[in-house]
């Protein structure tokens, strides 16, 4: 009971250090808009990590999750324009989960992240997974939130993403889609 209490004041006074006091609180459910914004400092039933010890999960072979949506094809293009989808650079090993982080996920979408984290824990609920995106994405905290609720018992939510780890000069490598057989 002490030692539950002491972690939940240790994670208390790091989120208010680390975040200040202007971090908005957690929502009951999903944020289903805005979802650049200042994210909450806690994530019930995550571990929220900073760069150095998302770092070390790393390291210690964590799965780590990408949640950052696919930019679609402008829907204006003339007739032959040639597109080219802008490159996404992740942390290595990433699995690149797109579009998995909105607030309201269509029944295709969910059973996409379903099995995105199927594949990436080979079916192991209890491995450690790293879900991310970049700094100021509720898409993230969205994310881990339902990785939680699908049975996903260690999950860390990694709020800096992309933008901690590459500020932090960390490797980074050029990201695909995650493509389910059959698919």
């Amino acid at each position: 009971m002490i030692r539950r209490l002491l972690l939940a004041l240790s994670v208390t006074v790091y989120a208010s250090l680390a975040w200040g006091e202007d971090a908005p609180p957690e929502l009951s459910g999903y944020r289903m808009e805005d979802y650049r914004a200042p994210t909450p400092a806690t994530l019930a039933g995550a571990r929220v990590v900073t760069t150095a010890q998302a770092e070390e999960l790393w390291k210690a072979g964590a799965i780590f999750i990408d949640v950052l949506p696919r930019v679609p094809r402008p829907a204006n293009l003339p007739a032959g324009t040639i597109w080219r989808e802008k490159p996404r650079t992740d942390v290595p090993g990433s699995v690149w989960l797109a579009d998995t982080g909105y607030g309201a996920l269509a029944p295709s979408i969910e059973a996409y992240l379903r099995k995105g984290l199927e594949h990436a824990t080979r079916g192991d609920p209890s491995k450690w997974v790293v879900i991310y995106c970049l700094e100021n994405c509720w898409m993230s905290w969205n994310a881990a939130k339902r990785a939680l609720a699908l049975g996903y018992s260690r999950i860390a939510w990694y709020p800096d993403g992309t933008d901690g780890w590459a500020a932090a000069g960390l490797p980074m490598e050029e990201a695909r889609p995650f493509v389910a057989e059959g698919e």
